[in-house]
């Protein structure tokens, strides 16, 4: 027996001479991005998550529109929705293929797209922050600039968006169940499924 051996087999089961780890990915390769309904916490997890990952963090919707030169309520009261899913399907597709990986939030409909979705699992990896309705109301009705929203009964239009958007939202890489606990608890267990996801 030579000697390369003999250490190999004196070395005791929990020595890391022992045990040969696969590599740990702490980065990013290619651009997460956070899909989920209005109200899931895409941008604010979405911020602090990249300052762990050291990139950087866009939106989808301020990139929208700043490339329209309108906010997204004037776009849909100017142009209509068809015009602004048009237009967030370009932008969507700009950023992953043109910039270099990062944390991107993006709209409650843009995964919705099913070319949108072909574009995300080509150049980059997708994660769900799913929630319930009580935490997305709760989240919502804080803020008066949901297009979508703009309803007679919203917590029900809400209802009505989860039932036709969960099922699609499930095709995504990652996912995460967020809750009504400290942002920085949801981000340090967001973060943990990245990393588990990268080095599967």
């Amino acid at each position: 027996m030579n000697s390369a051996s003999e250490a190999r087999m004196d070395a005791p089961e929990s020595s890391p001479a022992a045990v040969i780890s696969p590599p740990h990915v702490t980065r990013l390769p290619r651009t997460l991005v956070l899909v989920g309904l209005m109200g899931a916490g895409k941008s604010s997890i979405g911020r602090r998550l990249a300052q762990r990952f050291g990139v950087d963090f866009l939106d989808a919707d301020v990139e929208i529109e700043t490339a329209a030169g309108r906010t997204i309520p004037e776009i849909f009261e100017e142009l209509g929705e068809a015009a602004f899913r048009d237009g967030e399907r370009r932008v969507i597709r700009r950023l992953l293929e043109d910039r270099t990986p990062h944390v991107l939030a993006t709209g409650g409909g843009a995964f919705m797209a099913a070319d949108t979705r072909a574009v995300v699992r080509e150049k980059g990896m997708s994660l769900w922050l799913k929630a319930d309705i009580d935490t997305l109301y709760e989240r919502v009705s804080r803020r008066s600039n949901r297009p979508l929203l703009k309803t007679a009964d919203p917590k029900e239009t809400l209802r009505g968006l989860m039932a036709v958007r969960y099922p699609v939202y499930a095709e995504a890489d990652i996912l995460v169940e967020t809750r009504r606990v400290p942002i920085e608890t949801t981000v340090d267990k967001v973060y943990q499924a990245v990393i588990a996801h990268l080095n599967q």
